[in-house]
């Protein structure tokens, strides 16, 4: 299970006195612990780590905008240091072209006709695409797809 190799990880990180890494990893297994508390679950699945651990690197892209324009380089860089810590504990992400695959599929089993179907789209895409993917860039390309004119046969 993921939580349990990131907890591994975060003794290791304490051990080598590796501390950006201790600490980044430390408020992850709180967070952890916090969504499983809410869920009222004593462990996460691997799905629900997937969507912590996302939300943080969200959280640490958009703090490293602000300190660039803050003129804030040194609080970016580490920033940056913690989201490629984070980024490695994540699934590896689907192919574009695997992406658009599944949408298609998506879109001729809900039998989508246009914009109006794409919730029941994507969460059929969802169910197979859940945590190997940015969820903005399969919004964007489930748009693009019921945005276009239906091929006339």
């Amino acid at each position: 299970m993921l939580e349990e190799k990131i907890f591994n990880d975060y003794k290791e990180a304490m051990k080598s006195k590796d501390g950006l890494k201790s600490s980044v990893l430390s408020f992850l297994r709180a967070e952890f612990m916090n969504t499983a508390l809410a869920k009222k679950k004593n462990n996460l699945e691997d799905s629900d780590a997937v969507a912590v651990i996302r939300k943080q690197i969200k959280q640490r892209e958009d703090s490293i905008e602000q300190f660039k324009q803050g003129n804030r380089q040194d609080l970016a860089d580490k920033e940056a240091g913690e989201l490629q810590i984070l980024k490695a504990y994540l699934p590896q992400e689907l192919p574009l072209e695997e992406i658009k695959k599944i949408i298609d599929e998506a879109v001729i089993a809900t039998q989508a006709s246009g914009i109006k179907d794409m919730g029941k789209v994507m969460k059929e895409a969802g169910l197979k695409i859940a945590g190997k993917a940015d969820g903005r860039l399969v919004s964007d390309l489930v748009k693009q797809k019921l945005s276009l004119p239906a091929p006339s046969s």
